[in-house]
Protein backbone atom coordinates (compact mmCIF):
# COMPACT_ATOMS: atom_id res chain seq x y z
CA UNK A 1 0.00 0.00 0.00
CA UNK A 2 1.25 3.51 -0.86
CA UNK A 3 1.53 5.79 2.14
CA UNK A 4 0.83 9.49 2.11
CA UNK A 5 4.51 10.10 2.89
CA UNK A 6 5.48 8.41 -0.39
CA UNK A 7 3.44 11.00 -2.29
CA UNK A 8 5.11 13.96 -0.67
CA UNK A 9 8.04 15.84 -2.15
CA UNK A 10 10.03 17.55 0.61
CA UNK A 11 6.98 17.32 2.89
CA UNK A 12 4.58 18.84 0.38
CA UNK A 13 2.28 17.53 -2.32
CA UNK A 14 2.85 19.32 -5.66
CA UNK A 15 -0.41 20.37 -7.28
CA UNK A 16 -1.56 23.10 -9.67
CA UNK A 17 0.96 25.88 -9.11
CA UNK A 18 -1.17 28.39 -11.05
CA UNK A 19 -4.46 27.69 -9.24
CA UNK A 20 -6.09 31.12 -9.05
CA UNK A 21 -7.07 30.83 -5.37
CA UNK A 22 -3.44 30.49 -4.29
CA UNK A 23 -1.50 32.08 -7.17
CA UNK A 24 -3.07 35.54 -7.08
CA UNK A 25 -2.71 37.50 -3.87
CA UNK A 26 -3.72 41.05 -3.12
CA UNK A 27 -3.35 43.73 -0.49
CA UNK A 28 -6.26 46.08 -0.99
CA UNK A 29 -5.02 48.59 1.57
CA UNK A 30 -1.79 49.08 -0.39
CA UNK A 31 -3.33 48.65 -3.82
CA UNK A 32 -1.09 45.66 -4.58
CA UNK A 33 -1.82 42.61 -6.71
CA UNK A 34 0.91 39.94 -6.65
CA UNK A 35 1.54 36.31 -7.53
CA UNK A 36 2.52 33.70 -4.97
CA UNK A 37 6.23 34.59 -5.39
CA UNK A 38 5.55 38.25 -4.67
CA UNK A 39 5.93 39.45 -8.27
CA UNK A 40 3.72 42.43 -9.09
CA UNK A 41 0.65 41.76 -11.25
CA UNK A 42 -1.43 44.32 -13.10
CA UNK A 43 -5.14 44.13 -13.89
CA UNK A 44 -6.00 45.95 -17.12
CA UNK A 45 -9.61 47.10 -17.65
CA UNK A 46 -11.15 46.31 -21.01
CA UNK A 47 -11.60 50.03 -21.70
CA UNK A 48 -7.82 50.52 -21.48
CA UNK A 49 -7.13 47.70 -23.94
CA UNK A 50 -9.63 49.26 -26.33
CA UNK A 51 -8.01 52.67 -25.91
CA UNK A 52 -4.53 51.30 -26.58
CA UNK A 53 -5.64 49.73 -29.85
CA UNK A 54 -7.56 52.86 -30.88
CA UNK A 55 -4.61 55.09 -30.02
CA UNK A 56 -2.16 52.94 -31.98
CA UNK A 57 -4.50 52.91 -34.97
CA UNK A 58 -4.72 56.69 -34.88
CA UNK A 59 -0.96 57.21 -34.53
CA UNK A 60 0.48 54.37 -36.60
CA UNK A 61 -2.34 53.25 -38.91
CA UNK A 62 -1.44 50.07 -40.79
CA UNK A 63 1.62 49.60 -38.57
CA UNK A 64 -0.52 48.87 -35.49
CA UNK A 65 -0.32 45.11 -36.02
CA UNK A 66 3.47 45.22 -36.29
CA UNK A 67 3.81 47.37 -33.17
CA UNK A 68 1.63 44.99 -31.16
CA UNK A 69 3.46 41.94 -32.53
CA UNK A 70 6.83 43.38 -31.53
CA UNK A 71 5.46 44.12 -28.06
CA UNK A 72 4.34 40.51 -27.89
CA UNK A 73 7.78 39.24 -28.91
CA UNK A 74 9.43 41.13 -26.05
CA UNK A 75 6.73 40.10 -23.62
CA UNK A 76 6.91 36.47 -24.76
CA UNK A 77 10.64 36.22 -24.06
CA UNK A 78 10.20 37.49 -20.52
CA UNK A 79 7.07 35.41 -19.97
CA UNK A 80 8.88 32.22 -21.00
CA UNK A 81 11.80 32.90 -18.66
CA UNK A 82 9.51 33.64 -15.70
CA UNK A 83 7.22 30.68 -16.46
CA UNK A 84 10.13 28.22 -16.53
CA UNK A 85 11.69 29.73 -13.41
CA UNK A 86 8.46 29.44 -11.43
CA UNK A 87 7.85 25.84 -12.49
CA UNK A 88 11.45 24.82 -11.79
CA UNK A 89 11.31 26.32 -8.30
CA UNK A 90 7.97 24.70 -7.51
CA UNK A 91 8.66 21.18 -8.83
CA UNK A 92 12.36 21.39 -7.90
CA UNK A 93 13.49 20.12 -11.29
CA UNK A 94 14.18 21.63 -14.67
CA UNK A 95 11.38 22.25 -17.14
CA UNK A 96 13.04 19.75 -19.50
CA UNK A 97 12.43 17.05 -16.87
CA UNK A 98 8.66 17.69 -16.78
CA UNK A 99 6.43 15.50 -18.89
CA UNK A 100 4.73 17.16 -21.84
CA UNK A 101 1.37 16.64 -20.11
CA UNK A 102 2.61 18.45 -17.00
CA UNK A 103 4.08 21.30 -19.04
CA UNK A 104 1.00 21.85 -21.20
CA UNK A 105 -1.34 21.65 -18.21
CA UNK A 106 0.73 24.26 -16.37
CA UNK A 107 0.71 26.55 -19.41
CA UNK A 108 -3.08 26.23 -19.74
CA UNK A 109 -3.63 27.01 -16.06
CA UNK A 110 -1.19 29.93 -16.21
CA UNK A 111 -2.99 31.38 -19.24
CA UNK A 112 -6.41 31.03 -17.61
CA UNK A 113 -5.36 32.38 -14.21
CA UNK A 114 -3.89 35.51 -15.78
CA UNK A 115 -7.22 36.13 -17.52
CA UNK A 116 -5.91 35.58 -21.06
CA UNK A 117 -8.57 33.01 -21.99
CA UNK A 118 -8.70 29.23 -22.31
CA UNK A 119 -5.70 27.84 -24.21
CA UNK A 120 -5.55 24.53 -26.06
CA UNK A 121 -2.40 23.02 -27.60
CA UNK A 122 -3.51 21.22 -30.77
CA UNK A 123 -0.90 18.66 -31.88
CA UNK A 124 -2.91 17.22 -34.81
CA UNK A 125 -0.42 18.68 -37.29
CA UNK A 126 2.75 18.04 -35.31
CA UNK A 127 4.00 15.31 -37.66
CA UNK A 128 3.63 17.79 -40.52
CA UNK A 129 5.81 20.33 -38.75
CA UNK A 130 3.11 22.64 -37.39
CA UNK A 131 1.70 23.37 -33.95
CA UNK A 132 -1.72 25.00 -33.57
CA UNK A 133 -2.59 26.98 -30.46
CA UNK A 134 -6.27 27.70 -29.85
CA UNK A 135 -7.48 30.38 -27.43
CA UNK A 136 -11.07 31.09 -26.44
CA UNK A 137 -12.28 34.29 -24.77
CA UNK A 138 -9.05 36.17 -25.38
CA UNK A 139 -9.06 39.77 -24.08
CA UNK A 140 -6.47 40.68 -26.71
CA UNK A 141 -8.75 40.07 -29.69
CA UNK A 142 -11.90 41.60 -28.23
CA UNK A 143 -11.35 44.78 -30.23
CA UNK A 144 -10.69 44.73 -33.97
CA UNK A 145 -7.41 46.33 -35.06
CA UNK A 146 -8.35 46.78 -38.71
CA UNK A 147 -11.50 45.80 -40.62
CA UNK A 148 -11.68 42.17 -41.72
CA UNK A 149 -8.25 41.38 -40.26
CA UNK A 150 -7.38 39.12 -37.29
CA UNK A 151 -6.73 41.06 -34.08
CA UNK A 152 -4.31 38.73 -32.29
CA UNK A 153 -1.02 40.41 -33.27
CA UNK A 154 0.05 40.72 -29.62
CA UNK A 155 -0.68 37.05 -28.91
CA UNK A 156 1.12 36.06 -32.13
CA UNK A 157 4.26 37.69 -30.80
CA UNK A 158 3.93 36.11 -27.35
CA UNK A 159 3.37 32.61 -28.73
CA UNK A 160 6.14 32.95 -31.31
CA UNK A 161 8.71 34.00 -28.70
CA UNK A 162 7.52 31.42 -26.15
CA UNK A 163 7.60 28.38 -28.44
CA UNK A 164 10.76 29.47 -30.25
CA UNK A 165 12.59 29.40 -26.93
CA UNK A 166 10.91 26.17 -25.89
CA UNK A 167 11.89 24.33 -29.07
CA UNK A 168 15.21 26.07 -29.70
CA UNK A 169 14.08 26.90 -33.26
CA UNK A 170 13.30 30.23 -34.90
CA UNK A 171 9.56 29.76 -35.39
CA UNK A 172 7.02 32.18 -36.77
CA UNK A 173 3.34 32.46 -35.90
CA UNK A 174 0.33 33.29 -38.05
CA UNK A 175 -3.23 33.79 -36.79
CA UNK A 176 -5.65 31.86 -38.99
CA UNK A 177 -8.97 32.51 -37.23
CA UNK A 178 -10.17 35.26 -34.91
CA UNK A 179 -13.03 35.73 -32.48
CA UNK A 180 -13.32 39.38 -33.56
CA UNK A 181 -14.27 38.11 -37.03
CA UNK A 182 -16.92 35.72 -35.75
CA UNK A 183 -14.81 32.57 -35.29
CA UNK A 184 -15.54 30.28 -32.34
CA UNK A 185 -11.94 30.75 -31.14
CA UNK A 186 -8.60 32.24 -32.08
CA UNK A 187 -6.23 29.86 -33.83
CA UNK A 188 -2.51 30.41 -34.26
CA UNK A 189 -0.27 28.17 -36.33
CA UNK A 190 3.43 27.94 -35.49
CA UNK A 191 6.14 26.61 -37.78
CA UNK A 192 9.27 27.50 -39.70
CA UNK A 193 9.01 30.79 -41.56
CA UNK A 194 9.56 29.34 -45.04
CA UNK A 195 6.73 26.87 -44.50
CA UNK A 196 4.28 29.55 -43.36
CA UNK A 197 4.91 32.06 -46.15
CA UNK A 198 1.62 31.18 -47.86
CA UNK A 199 -0.45 31.36 -44.67
CA UNK A 200 -0.63 35.16 -44.45
CA UNK A 201 -1.92 35.41 -48.03
CA UNK A 202 -4.53 32.74 -47.36
CA UNK A 203 -5.72 34.65 -44.28
CA UNK A 204 -5.94 37.85 -46.34
CA UNK A 205 -8.10 35.98 -48.85
CA UNK A 206 -10.48 35.03 -46.04
CA UNK A 207 -9.86 31.30 -46.27
CA UNK A 208 -11.25 29.29 -43.31
CA UNK A 209 -8.75 27.75 -40.90
CA UNK A 210 -9.44 24.17 -42.02
CA UNK A 211 -8.70 25.06 -45.64
CA UNK A 212 -5.52 26.91 -44.63
CA UNK A 213 -4.18 23.93 -42.67
CA UNK A 214 -5.05 21.59 -45.55
CA UNK A 215 -3.09 23.73 -47.98
CA UNK A 216 -0.13 24.07 -45.63
CA UNK A 217 0.13 20.33 -45.03
CA UNK A 218 -0.27 19.13 -48.61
Amino acid sequence: MISVADLLVDDRLPSNYFASDVYIRGTLELGLLENRRGDRLLALPDALMKSIVAGLNQETGQATRYVLRNCGLWWGKNFYARFCEELSEYYQKGVADLSMVEFVKALQECWRTHGWGALIVNTDYQMKGFLVIEVQNSPFTAHAIQPNQPSGALECGVLQAFFSQLTGRDLTCVQISCESLGADRNRFVLGLENRLEAAEALVQEGQPHAAIMQMLTQ
